[in-house]
């Protein structure tokens, strides 16, 4: 025990995991498996064994950085990170490839230290490393698609990394510090380090990233990808941002939009990765609130979020792999095939969806109250009308259509003998189980949040309420699709915002360009035109044949041009003197 507590002590949180990393493609078999699952236990023990008010600091290249702080908001995502990369770990335990396995890791680790991070030099290291292990990530899947998609995404990430140190040098040019601590909208460099923190968290208009790079993933490179990038950027803004009301519209408008385009989505797993932009407006909105309740809501429903998200994309992993796709249009009917994996995804649908006894709503209204008791009235009506889409795109349309809507004539769903490996349904029943048991038992979660919760989420208003809002979903689903007026699956491409680059701007540039050509070539033919007809003038004057220049006048004539020439210059040079 001591020793394990000097390790503790001597490396900082998140460094169990990248070290220990770079020690699996040595290992093998069972041994190779069992130091995987090890290292986010021992990660885990440590954040643990730290006390809180914890702290490191470290001189380097002369300036003062707080390598290390440990307090309750760091602990509760260190403590959820820790778990996803467990779950993460043991649904991919199967994976024969090191190169997803070390990154992965790597990739948790990151993401962990950057949550114990004390300054921002040291939270843009490690935001640097997030981005760089993750795309690993998307590329594992090895395809034309998914190495553009990749490309676009390290681009991204790097510049938000980039937006980042940008703004950490303005604001330590104002002020002399580096401390990670609420930093406010102030100034032009706090300005820059919410923009950073904003492209991760998806801020709208800065989301494609998202939905474009986590469906190009791997079946398990998607699982890991889900708990990371995005909550690490909630937890920057829950400690740097908190009460800035300018977050307030901006999460408000994340939790609507994706409704839209998650309806009509085909592939499932984009379909999964709009809703998780969904949910993460429901987190920026606690953060703008900024109250004890909306920040401890924000970061409930953080880690509830993890687990269920985690949960539905697990499920969808295990579609994908049994079967190539997770497109709605070539799946239904799986249930008989697998059923344990259609109960696991409904469980997340339903903890998504924040039904009673579900992790979803015993975080979620926790956020709705904080926006209701601080008069926030638009954006509490816009959360509950993103609420009830939530529940039609992901709790219900994700299972409905890859489990039960039809009998898909897919050769390769009709081919699918049966449920997915068991180290898969062992860490999908966890999650569930998770779903559950935080939903009915929320105590112990909300002892870990930030500060102490006075507050219940089992009264009749929040219940009933939730129910009726559920109920009026569930209904217009149902109705939509007996009249014929939901959205048929078809195969097709969203672009979603995307749609300004790839299509308008294309037209914009090329109209500009073909009228710029228009104008240059105009110009060059009045140019050459009035230069062919002065060469021409002056081949006329020249040549044999004419009387101008060409040979001799009349004397007659040469006097008087002599004379005129004469008076011309003598009254010059009068006036000149």
């Amino acid at each position: 025990m001591g020793e394990l507590t000097s390790l503790a002590y001597s490396l900082p949180p998140g460094l169990i995991l990248v070290f220990g990393a770079i020690a699996v493609p040595f290992l093998s078999g069972a041994a190779k498996k069992a130091w995987m699952l090890l290292l986010p236990l021992l990660g885990l023990a440590q954040i643990w064994l730290l006390p809180l008010d914890y702290g490191v600091e470290l001189d380097a290249f002369g300036y003062v950085l707080e390598v290390v702080r440990v307090d309750k908001l760091s602990r509760i995502f260190g403590t959820v990170f820790h778990l996803a990369a467990f779950l993460s770990v043991l649904f991919a335990l199967r994976v024969k490839d090191d190169l997803q396995h070390v990154t992965a890791i790597a990739y948790a680790g990151g993401a962990i230290g950057a949550v114990f991070a004390g300054d921002l030099i040291t939270l843009f290291v490690y935001w640097e490393l997030t981005a760089v292990t993750s795309v690993f990530l998307v590329w594992a899947s090895r395809t034309e698609r998914s190495y553009k998609t990749g490309m676009r995404y390290l681009v991204i990430q790097v510049l938000s990394g980039v937006l980042l140190l940008a703004g950490t040098l303005l604001h330590y040019a104002d002020t002399g510090s580096l401390a990670f601590d609420n930093l406010g909208l102030v100034s032009t460099g706090t300005g820059l380090i919410l923009l950073a923190f904003g492209i991760k968290s998806a801020f709208p208009f800065l989301h494609n990233w998202l939905q474009d790079a986590y469906p190009e993933s791997t079946p398990t490179g998607t699982v890991w990808l889900s708990a990371f990038s995005t909550k690490l950027a909630i937890y920057a803004l829950a400690r740097g941002y908190a009460g800035t009301e300018i977050l307030i519209p901006i999460g408000a408008a994340m939790t609507a939009f994706p409704v839209f385009f998650a309806v009509i989505e085909n592939d499932l797993r984009k379909v999964l990765a709009y809703s998780l932009n969904n949910q993460l407006g429901f987190m920026v909105v606690g953060v703008g609130i900024g109250t004890e309740l909306a920040i401890n809501g924000a970061a409930a429903h953080a880690f509830a979020h993890i687990v269920y998200k985690g949960l539905l994309f697990m499920s969808m992993g295990a579609v994908m792999q049994a079967v190539g796709t997770t497109k709605a249009s070539e799946l239904g009917g799986l249930w008989r095939k697998m059923p344990f994996t259609a109960t696991f995804c409904i469980i997340g649908g339903m903890a998504i969806s924040a039904f009673p006894l579900f992790s979803g709503f015993v975080t979620k209204s926790m956020i709705l109250t904080a926006a209701a008791e601080e008069h926030h009235t638009v954006a509490f009506f816009v959360l509950l009308f993103a609420s009830a889409g939530v529940l039609d795109h992901s709790g219900i349309k994700v299972p409905y259509f890859a489990f039960f809507a039809h009998e898909s004539k897919n050769p390769a769903v009709q081919a699918v003998k049966g449920e997915a490996p068991l180290n898969m349904l062992l860490a999908m029943a966890i999650a569930a189980f998770l779903c559950i048991a935080i939903g009915v038992f929320p105590s112990p979660l909300y002892d870990l949040l930030p500060y102490p919760v006075a507050w219940t989420a089992y009264d009749m208003t929040h219940v009933v309420t939730q129910l009726q809002l559920l109920l009026f979903a569930i209904l217009a689903f149902v109705f939509l699709n007996k009249v014929g007026w939901y959205p048929d699956e078809k195969r097709a491409t969203i672009l979603d915002t995307d749609w300004v680059y790839r299509k308008a701007a294309p037209v914009v540039v090329l109209g500009v360009g073909r009228f710029a050509q228009r104008v240059i070539d105009s110009t060059k033919s009045a140019i050459f035109s009035g230069t062919d007809k002065a060469l021409a003038q002056v081949a006329r004057a020249f040549s044999p044949g004419t009387r101008s220049l060409g040979e001799p006048w009349p004397s007659g004539t040469t006097a008087a041009w002599a004379a005129v020439i004469l008076a011309v210059t003598l009254l010059v040079a009068y006036f000149a003197h």
